[in-house]
């Protein structure tokens, strides 16, 4: 393993009285034969966090924080970020993330203790070239399965983001909990309550990239399926967890709306995964007040815009997620006509693409169908044949600007609207997009109104 390592990082080591290790899912990566375009750099060693900052700043390593009552320090050298730990113990309220009391210690074995899974407890000792492995680790490793380091009821009991922690690590890696595990986290599945909103979202959108960590093909969806049978999705998304056992149509649907929903992000492309999770979050909603799903789209727009407000999510982020649920069931059954189409795709232009993608992947989860779905050959066909024509898709592509509306007489408080109706004109009334024709046919249809 040593030669997969930076060179500044082993210099640091030879730099160190004491063994400094490598530990974590760097170790665990190189010993399952898998590989990542970046690593979580963790270091540990029986030592002060003061005489490790000295010792690294003497190797050329630049120190971005250091937490004293953790013995952990935040640095970097070579373009690569790591984070030191003291060997230590800790000591915890149940559920809460950080420990309330830390205790150092030089007994490899206790650190190995204070950690998760046994699979992320074995060492690397950069100098001596040693793996040390105090809990069994590396034959977990071997057979690809998940274990914790103690009791399963004490170690998630502890840290409630362990949870969320099992579904990703289990995705990403291809590992497979055992049933003591899940049964654990069954038990303790309510301490995620206990967790920051941004730590689970966080947690929540490596699960939707879980298959990009490694390659594992439907990673994404074996850790939801993770967080579903251990009692955390119906925690963090009781919307959508509702949707369980809630049949739909037969001759469309294979799934219940909660499967369906977990299927759509297996078929999704990454950019929509979380838009393609709450897709249907309307659905359970729609029956429990109504007794079917009419408009379950319109209804799940506010109820996404909730949720990703409760996860902290990104404004930008609520914003697109929000408007792919409600456009999603657009022309669901291509019987819109072609003008219409046209109209929808210049309005929703900038969200395109990904509307497709999603479209896509919830009509390949109604029945595990990979063929194309009929709504998007038909809207991808109809922009084909706009930029065929050369018509504007954007306000800005028109042959008229504003200004010259505004010279031309036109009141600036129109100006937007003026200019949006001619859009609409040279893509659904064939109007010519040229400068003098489209000031003369916005003089015409001032003049009728």
């Amino acid at each position: 393993m040593k030669s997969t390592l930076p060179q500044n990082l082993i210099a640091l080591a030879e730099k160190c009285p004491y063994p400094l290790y490598v530990v974590g899912g760097r170790v665990r990566d190189f010993l399952a034969g898998i590989s990542a375009s970046a690593y979580d750099n963790d270091i540990c060693a029986p030592a002060s966090a003061e005489d490790f900052v000295e010792r690294a700043k003497a190797a050329g390593f630049n120190i971005n924080a250091v937490y004293k009552n953790t013995g952990t320090v935040k640095l970097t050298c070579g373009g690569e970020d790591y984070e030191f730990t003291c060997f230590r113990s800790d000591e915890y309220v149940r559920g809460e993330h950080k420990p309330i009391k830390t205790y150092f210690t030089n007994d490899i074995m206790l650190d190995a203790l204070r950690r998760d899974f046994k699979c992320n407890a074995v060492y690397y000792d950069i100098c001596g070239g040693q793996f040390v492995d105090p809990l069994g680790g590396i034959a977990d490793i071997g057979a690809k399965r998940v274990t914790t380091v103690a009791d399963p009821d004490k170690v998630f009991g502890e840290d409630g983001l362990r949870l969320m922690r099992l579904a990703r690590i289990s995705a990403q890696t291809g590992f497979t909990p055992v049933k003591a595990c899940l049964d654990g986290a069954r038990h303790n599945a309510r301490l995620i309550g206990d967790v920051s909103a941004e730590r689970v979202f966080s947690e929540l959108c490596l699960i939707l990239s879980a298959d990009k960590k490694y390659g594992v093909e439907g990673a994404q969806y074996a850790g939801l399926e993770i967080l579903k049978e251990t009692g955390v999705l119906a925690r963090i998304l009781p919307e959508l967890a509702c949707g369980e056992n809630m049949s739909q149509r037969g001759d469309i649907h294979k799934y219940d709306v909660l499967e369906h929903s977990l299927r759509t992000v297996l078929y999704a492309d990454e950019s929509v995964r979380l838009a393609a999770l709450l897709h249907d979050i309307g659905k359970p909603r729609c029956m429990l007040d109504n007794g079917n799903y009419y408009r379950h789209e319109v209804v799940g727009e506010g109820i996404a815009k909730q949720v990703c407000a409760r996860l902290k999510a990104p404004r930008k982020l609520t914003e697109r997620v929000a408007a792919l649920v409600r456009l999603h069931m657009y022309d669901l059954l291509c019987d819109a006509k072609e003008n219409k189409v046209r109209k929808f795709i210049v309005k929703n232009l900038p969200l395109f693409e990904e509307l497709m993608l999603l479209k896509q992947a919830d009509f390949s989860a109604c029945r595990d169908d990979l063929s194309p779905a009929p709504a998007v050959v038909k809207m991808r066909g109809i922009l084909a044949k706009m930029r065929a024509e050369g018509v504007p898709l954007t306000v800005k592509e028109l042959a008229v600007r504003g200004d010259e509306l505004i010279a031309a007489g036109f009141p600036k408080e129109r100006i937007s609207a003026i200019l949006e109706g001619l859009l609409l004109d040279c893509c659904i009334n064939h109007v010519e997009n040229g400068r003098d024709k489209l000031l003369k046919h916005a003089l015409t249809v001032a003049n009728k109104n």
